[in-house]
């Protein structure tokens, strides 16, 4: 199999941050910022690359077999339920995007000069960039309090939380393949958490 992962040399080290949708991922990545620790949001990489790639959206239409761009911007919703109603389009976009983000990412990492950076990935594992990783911290909350939020943030039914999450590495597989955990019920304290994660990391690389 074609392996999409470029090769890197002397980037600091990489920590993935992962979790399912609605597990507060963004609100632990906003604590290691403010601790001086740079985040490249994998998600946001891939809208601008799908929205701005001219090659990329012609192979994109080509895959779905129709126009997903209205006035040169991606019709998301679209494209969304194009994907979610055919696993070989939703496999064939990954195949074009995930080697694009892979890039940009590392192409990102060797402009940083902290001692570790972070990627922020709900499909950390799915998309096969925790390959590019040296740590992985995964993100967990209730399965109840991340449909509310959810629900809250992005106006969804409670039918639409729960297909999504379904749809997606359930915490116990992730939790396995993780260095650290985050447990993020909304009376839990996150940061004392995530210093404790920060001092380590800086310890481990210490070390070396």
């Amino acid at each position: 199999m074609m392996s999409f992962i470029p090769e890197i040399e002397k980037l600091p080290l990489r920590v993935g941050i992962t979790g399912g949708i609605g597990s507060g991922k963004t609100s632990v990545c906003k604590v290691f910022r403010v601790l001086g620790i740079p985040v490249f949001y994998a998600d946001i990489s891939a809208k601008i690359i799908m929205n701005n790639n001219d090659s990329l959206k012609k192979e994109i239409n080509t895959v779905v077999g129709q126009n997903v761009y209205s006035n040169g911007s991606l019709n998301r919703s679209l494209l969304a339920r194009l994907m979610y109603n055919d696993k070989k389009i939703l496999e064939d976009i990954n195949q074009l995007v995930h080697p694009l983000v892979f890039k940009d990412f590392t192409d990102w990492t060797q402009h940083q000069t902290s001692p570790y950076v972070i990627v922020e990935a709900a499909i950390l594992f799915e998309s096969g960039i925790y390959e590019l990783v040296d740590k992985v911290i995964t993100v967990i909350a209730p399965i109840e309090e991340r449909i509310q939020r959810v629900m809250q943030r992005n106006k969804h039914t409670r039918e639409q939380v729960i297909g999504i999450i379904n749809n997606q590495m359930d915490d116990e597989t992730k939790v396995k393949l993780s260095n650290f955990v985050v447990y993020n019920a909304d009376e839990d304290m996150i940061i004392p958490v995530i210093l404790d994660i920060h001092n380590d990391i800086l310890s481990q690389i210490k070390k070396v």
